[in-house]
């Protein structure tokens, strides 16, 4: 029995690996393209880790011209969820950042070096297997559950590494002939990867991110094909971004442990190693101490969860890449308008201990981020999330000319509006803007300095009968309500309060404010010249009655 034998028993029908080696050659891209990958597993929704990373490969990528691509990692099929694939691509999609190559949907895929589904890929991961069997760098073990764990319980008894390695290994060093018998008999196996390693050998790594680090060298026979004939993680990985032709793994820091084994699978395979970066995890302040973002008690871990406040993809990117690298905030004080694919992103430049996520400075983002949208994009962007989320809302904004007045309202100007953070925050920065809302629900007029009703119905008369006209511009708009406040013995100007407050009752600004909360309740709006203009006479006449009761 040879070792070619051993490996024709084990994989009778299997291509040679030189046919894939030729299927998937080079990829043709110009000098320094940068090739990364999205290879999420389909076991629950999108984590905002997730994102993040897909976020980095993406623009790293992009940055040179290269490829970004989805491939979805499903040999675990015990832990996949329905729809978990679908979830991913959806993901992707919202966020504007839909792979080159890859999975598309579901069952669609675009892309010359697939499948990107590693549960289609079962056949080229049995030929590499056949090919390390030939070698003799990979052999079938036998070893039952209960074998496994009684091996486990003497290692942590003797206190030393669990694992199947060394002594330990039983089956690794059976003959040829031995292996045969037992396949023959329908004895059941897997196939482990025989490890040249030695845990007494250092190995020195440097990784894109955490710099240089070294580790043991991998002595552990781990699996590469399970018993149902798909392959582990860290076999897969090997051949799939070889034969992708990945350039830069970029990954979870939770995998650095990994880098010694899958160095090794390359090497032993024959394979040219990709560069790898690993990235720390998001943090959150939990109490004083930073934690993981937990998908079991953080709502924001789940990308879905900034779908349902209606918080703006690019906003969520934006923070992102805020808080991936330490440049970016003052790139964007300078270049305020610049799409975030102009920013030059450095890999060395990511946090080595893993960021803080703030949703309090995510919010903020988000504000700039609606504040340089135009009144269309703010209506059709709120509307498509009304209709999921908010049924007022949506039935707010069916008249689409009042509506864009609305939102139009200090918008495109130099200090455009900044008190939207999300669409969930719309309805309740505009619904005062509606008369069938306003008009029909009790309101209480928080009048500060001018609060005698005598008075405020004085103000109110006056402004609608003797000062407003529709056709002043705001400079004309404003000396009238000064005239207004003189006309009541209020301060025309508020340096004249303040040099002689006994003179005067108050002054214009407080007169301003008598008809900015008679007309919208509130203290704070937007501009009120413009809202004047949006509402109209009819609607300020109703609104004045309502306040004068």
């Amino acid at each position: 029995m040879t070792y070619k034998e051993l490996a024709d028993l084990i994989f009778p029908n299997v291509k040679e690996i030189k046919y894939y080696e030729e299927k998937y050659p080079e990829r043709n891209l110009e000098e320094g393209a940068i090739v990364t990958r999205f290879a999420p597993s389909p076991t629950g929704f999108v984590h905002i880790g997730g994102l993040y990373q897909a976020l980095v490969a993406r623009t790293v990528a992009k940055k040179t011209n290269g490829v970004f691509f989805l491939r979805v990692e499903d040999t675990d099929q015990k832990r996949e969820v329905e729809n978990g694939v679908t979830g991913i691509v959806n993901s992707l999609k919202d966020f504007d950042m839909g792979p080159d190559e890859g999975m598309i949907s579901d069952t669609e895929e675009i892309g010359n070096y697939g499948p990107y589904k590693q549960s289609l890929r079962k056949d080229i991961y049995q030929s590499y297997a056949k090919y390390l069997l030939e070698l003799g760098k990979a052999y079938p073990c036998f070893a039952t559950q209960e074998e496994l764990d009684e091996m486990r319980a003497k290692q942590e008894a003797a206190k030393v590494r669990t694992g199947y390695y060394g002594v330990w290994a039983k089956y690794r060093n059976l003959s040829l002939d031995e292996m045969a018998e037992k396949i023959n008999a329908g004895v059941p196996y897997i196939i482990r990867f025989k490890s040249p390693g030695r845990e007494d050998r250092k190995i020195k790594h440097k990784d894109l991110i955490k710099g240089n680090v070294d580790f043991p060298e991998n002595d552990q026979d781990v699996v590469i094909i399970k018993s149902d004939g798909l392959p582990t993680y860290h076999f897969a990985h090997a051949v799939d971004d070889h034969l992708m032709h990945t350039t830069h793994v970029i990954r979870s820091d939770e995998w650095l442990s990994s880098v010694p084994l899958h160095l090794q699978l390359f090497q032993e395979l024959g394979f040219k190693a990709p560069k790898y970066a690993h990235i720390s995890p998001i943090m959150k302040n939990d109490n004083g101490n930073k934690r993981k973002l937990s998908k079991r008690k953080d709502p924001e871990a789940a990308v879905s969860y900034y779908e349902e406040l209606g918080i703006p993809s690019l906003a969520v990117k934006e923070y992102l890449l805020n808080i991936a690298n330490s440049t970016f905030e003052n790139w964007r004080r300078q270049n305020k308008d610049a799409s975030i694919e102009e920013f030059d992103f450095k890999l060395n430049k990511m946090s080595v201990s893993g960021a803080l996520f703030d949703m309090v400075k995510l919010q903020d983002v988000s504000k700039i981020v609606i504040s340089k949208m135009t009144a269309k994009e703010v209506y059709e962007k709120s509307l498509d999330w009304a209709n999921r989320h908010d049924e007022e809302l949506s039935k707010m904004l069916e008249d689409k000319e009042y509506s864009l007045k609305v939102l139009g309202i200090e918008r495109g100007n130099t200090k455009p509006r900044k008190d939207i953070a999300k669409w969930s925050d719309v309805k309740e920065n505009i619904i005062y803007m509606y008369d069938d809302k306003f008009l029909n629900e009790e309101q209480d007029y928080p009048y500060q300095v001018i609060n005698d009703q005598n008075d405020i119905n004085k103000i109110l008369d006056l402004y609608i009968e003797k000062y407003y006209n529709p056709e002043d511009d705001k400079q004309t708009w404003f000396n009238k309500i000064k005239e207004l406040a003189g006309e009541m013995g209020y301060a025309e100007e508020v340096k004249e309060f303040k040099a002689n407050p006994g003179m005067y009752k108050a002054h214009v600004g407080d007169v301003s404010t008598v008809l900015r909360i008679a007309l919208t309740g509130r203290t704070n709006t937007p501009d009120m010249y413009e809202i004047m203009a949006v509402l109209g006479k009819t609607s300020m006449q109703k609104r004045f009655e309502k306040a004068k009761k």
